[in-house]
């Protein structure tokens, strides 16, 4: 089965499974650019759930795969993200201070990289399919 992880290991990693594990988080968005090179989430495909300890602790099943550009996504995607957002505006401000963030910038080997309206998202939905916790 192949692994998810959600942000980089440490307190927002934790949060995020532990919202998933709750079945507040059913949603989650990533920039299309961590996916160069590799396949997208697919509708049907299960995926085991690392948490900061790389412990397997869910298994999600992914509902829905859009992409589309980072000012259009919309209020229902940011809520079902789990993370208390109430609307796009604080979605996108949290989401862009996590992209911005020399940890991003290191990843992608890119530290002049910054998000625009146009930078494409990966906007995926799943269901908790079980808790190994």
């Amino acid at each position: 089965m192949e692994i998810v992880e959600f942000a980089f290991p440490g307190p927002l990693r934790d949060a995020l499974v532990a919202s998933i594990l709750r079945g507040d988080k059913t949603s989650t968005s990533a920039l299309a650019v961590h996916y160069e090179g590799e396949e997208l989430p697919k509708v049907g495909e299960r995926l085991s759930v690392l948490d900061s300890a790389e412990r397997g602790v869910a298994v999600i099943e992914v509902t829905d795969v859009k992409l589309v550009p980072v000012s259009e996504v919309d209020v229902e995607h940011a809520i079902a993200e789990g993370e208390d957002y109430k609307t796009v505006a604080g979605w996108r401000a949290e989401h862009e201070k996590f992209w911005n963030s020399p940890e991003v910038r290191e990843e992608l080997g890119d530290p002049d990289f910054a998000v625009t309206d146009d930078s494409i998202v990966v906007a995926w939905q799943f269901r908790l399919v079980e808790s190994k916790s």
